[in-house]
């Protein structure tokens, strides 16, 4: 049985394929993903993972925030890996969500390619990563920052042996 946040998520991507006018079959297809496993989702049957979030964020063209529906406090977890949502700004130029990312040592988190136009900045309060994406990797130790352009797939890997602890903001233009 799905957690109330699965069921919410669930009725918002529902309502996001449905204004977009995409079948049950085309989303499933386009983000990579079983039907029954997106219908189970749209259900409340099942609790969305972050690759699955991730995966449908995209080919519905929004950040991943509006899919818990911009509340701030909303958890998205996965093994090892756990972000909070801090807040979100939204402009008519873009949407801004503030993120905080919790990540095992030695955990490797990947992200598909977001929309077009979207950036990610990093700022590391503890521990270390490499931050890959394109053909760039990037080091970031304890109170560095790098920001890259997240429309490309791109990855973390909390380095060393202390969970990483990072501020993330992905700016998407609207």
């Amino acid at each position: 049985m799905a957690s109330q946040p699965g069921i919410a998520v669930g009725a918002r991507i529902r309502a996001l394929r449905t204004e977009r006018g995409l079948s049950l079959s085309a989303l499933a297809a386009e983000a990579g993903i079983g039907k029954g496993s997106l219908s189970e989702l749209e259900t409340g049957r099942r609790n969305p993972t972050l690759d699955t979030l991730y995966a449908l964020a995209g080919p519905l063209g929004v950040p991943l925030a509006s899919l818990v529906d911009f509340r701030d406090g909303s958890v998205v977890a996965d093994e090892g890996f756990r972000t909070v949502l801090l807040h979100t700004e939204r402009t008519e130029e873009t949407t801004s969500e503030v993120w905080l990312l919790q990540v095992g040592a030695g955990v490797t988190r990947s992200s598909p390619a977001h929309t077009r136009g979207v950036v990610e900045q990093l700022v590391v309060l503890a521990g270390s990563c490499r931050v890959t994406y394109a053909e760039e990797s990037v080091d970031v130790p304890t109170g560095g920052h790098t920001a890259w352009p997240a429309d490309v797939p791109h990855r973390y890997t909390a380095t060393g042996d202390t969970d990483l602890r990072a501020i993330n903001v992905i700016v998407t233009p609207t």
